[in-house]
């Protein structure tokens, strides 16, 4: 039976592969990626994609550009050649100039182990020592003389690992997704990927080198409750722990500065092991865009094979988009049972605002973050690729300390794995 996928879904995918075409090696490298977000078939997407570039209409032909322009922009393309030459070694020395506190000696010497043929002992010390990072050439010859001790070597091992987490970055500037984590979490990583190392070294090496994780901030309020609005009763009162998927589905929204004004991201979670089953972000707060969020959540798990059976609760606050009467009737046509907390209480919607506070701490406020392809958010194109890349980071690599730090989409996988033994045992 053919796959269902919602207009909007099909749109974003669109959206996501045009407008971000140049974050990629290649238009397919796009696709695929896209529609391993949204679990698609790549040649699906591809379809979809040339469908609105046979429908596009035929772009406006560039003005000519004047000479005194073309003069102006070649002499400023000059400038910017020679900034460039001039700032190239302090781009390999950014995280020594932007961690906070001096790194440690061995980082540091193996920093300029790394780099000396291409910029020269003398010449990383002076830079280094100038931006407060203070190192001398004979502490680095006297370095390389020292036989290291076993726990040195360990150690640098470790930094080393760590570093490309927290230094490292693509050819989009962009570091690993889990450069976010703490300690804790990348010590769980570093375990879960096979390296054997003490949590106690993975703290203490993050701490001497000033690496830390993303945290998260004061959370600004956004439901705006229609008080003339009739709303269901409160089916969950804070009873957030379920033993299966799909019998609580938690949902809510929130706002997203851009340079264009404001764009609104909503989700529905499940319950369970609080994976994101469905997102929809917009640039108006009508209701559409939070019953688009449940539509996908619909067709999702129809795609997955477990489709909703009707006993689904689905809990929100009390928002003026979430009481009105088209959102109920999204809810009533799927089967859903309506469920609102009360006004002006997180803790009725704990769970929503949990997983809109790993949002915006490791995909909106971050501005170094993985999932961004600048400091600053142009409009709705940007934020729905940095939604796009978190969700689906989130649902299949992101530790989750609740869950005995492992992603949620392995913990529902696990769920489904023991069911179908159980099922076949019987």
């Amino acid at each position: 039976m053919p796959k269902f996928y919602p207009d909007e879904v099909r749109e974003k995918a669109v959206r996501l592969v045009l407008d971000h075409r140049g974050d990629y090696p290649s238009e397919w490298a796009a696709i695929k990626t896209v529609a391993e977000r949204i679990g698609a078939n790549p040649e699906t997407v591809r379809n979809w994609v040339r469908k609105t570039q046979a429908t596009a209409t035929t772009p406006v032909a560039a003005q000519p550009v004047s000479e005194d322009m073309a003069a102006e922009l070649k002499a400023l393309r000059r400038k910017n050649r020679e900034l460039e030459k001039t700032v190239e070694i302090l781009k390999a020395a950014t995280f020594f100039l932007r961690a906070g506190v001096r790194p440690a000696t061995e980082v540091i010497c193996r920093f300029i182990l790394t780099h000396r043929e291409e910029f020269g002992v003398a010449p990383i010390c002076r830079v280094l020592t100038g931006h407060g990072v203070k190192i001398a050439p004979r502490t680095f010859y006297a370095w390389r003389k020292r036989p290291l001790s076993a726990r040195a070597v360990w150690d640098a091992t470790i930094s080393g690992v760590l570093a490309s987490y927290y230094i490292e970055r693509d050819e989009r500037g962009r570091r690993k997704p889990e450069a976010l984590y703490g300690s804790l979490k990348m010590w769980a990583h570093l375990r879960r990927e096979g390296i054997e190392v003490a949590r106690c070294t993975v703290e203490r090496l993050m701490r001497a080198n000033g690496w830390a994780g993303t945290t998260r901030r004061k959370k600004i309020r956004t439901t705006v409750a229609d008080p003339t609005a009739l709303r269901p009763p409160d089916l969950v009162e804070r009873g957030f722990g379920v033993e299966a998927p799909d019998l609580l589905h938690v949902a809510d929204f929130t706002y997203v500065r851009t340079s264009s004004g404001w764009v609104y991201t909503a989700f529905v979670i499940d319950a369970f092991a609080g994976r994101i089953l469905g997102w929809e972000c917009s640039t108006s707060k009508h209701a559409d865009f939070v019953v688009h969020a449940v539509d996908q959540t619909v067709a999702l798990r129809a795609r997955q094979g477990n489709p909703l059976q009707g006993n689904t609760i689905h809990h929100s606050d009390a928002g003026s988009q979430y009481v009105a009467l088209r959102f109920a009737e999204t809810l009533w046509l799927n089967g859903f049972r309506p469920s609102i907390g009360t006004v002006g209480d997180a803790y009725d919607n704990a769970l929503a605002e949990t997983t809109i506070g790993l949002y915006k701490a490791e995909c909106v406020d971050e501005p170094d973050s993985p999932f961004r392809s600048g400091p600053v958010f142009a409009g709705l194109s940007d934020v729905e690729a940095a939604t796009s890349a978190w969700v689906h980071w989130y649902n299949t690599a992101r530790l989750m300390h609740r869950l005995g730090r492992i992603p949620p989409a392995e913990y529902e996988a696990a769920y489904y794995a023991a069911r179908d033994r159980s099922v076949t045992h019987k």
